[in-house]
């Protein structure tokens, strides 16, 4: 059997095998290379290559369009401290292929969003999407969204959401209300 083990921390192995808190045999054993990832916040200059990245990744996991990054928020994400480090950043990619342009607020001194508050945007978000395909038009949404007619009529009165808003001009779809 030929294979290869790739193992992960965030605590000093050698320093706990020191103390044998940590198996020292298993320690010389996984040491073959050890390479030292410095936190998101050391390494800014990976900020827009990793951001592309994840936003590539996400448009082909949703099936989306990849969102304009416009350089007021690439300027906000290079000076946000990333406190969940790579992984905060893939999902703000998420955030932001889904539509849910949530980073201001996440990264401001109120907190984050609940998510109760995140899971209603990103439900507005696609309803108001569904709305747009369909011209409006909430029975070809509901469809659209394979969800029944009065759950989608429920979603749009709590999210405030008029299918009106959304019917098209001269065959046109517009687009949804800012």
């Amino acid at each position: 059997m030929d294979c290869r083990l790739v193992a992960a921390t965030k605590i000093d192995l050698q320093a706990s095998a020191k103390e044998h808190s940590f198996r020292q045999d298993l320690y010389y054993r996984l040491s073959v290379v050890i390479l030292t990832v410095p936190p998101l916040r050391e390494r800014r200059e990976d900020i827009p290559a990793l951001l592309n990245h994840f936003l590539l990744q996400a448009a082909l996991r949703y099936e989306r369009q990849i969102p304009d990054v416009s350089p007021e928020e690439m300027r906000e994400l290079m000076g946000y401290a990333w406190p969940g480090n790579v992984r905060e950043l893939r999902n703000a990619a998420d955030r932001m292929v889904l539509g849910v342009r949530n980073f201001e607020e996440s990264a401001s001194q109120d907190g984050p969003r609940s998510l109760d508050e995140q899971v209603d945007a990103i439900e507005r978000h696609l309803i108001e999407q569904a709305l747009v395909a369909c011209h409006g038009r909430a029975a070809a949404a509901s469809e659209l969204l394979r969800v029944p007619k009065k759950t989608l009529y429920d979603k749009m009165k709590r999210l405030g959401v008029v299918p009106d808003d959304y019917r098209a001009n001269l065959g046109d779809a517009r687009s949804p209300p800012s």
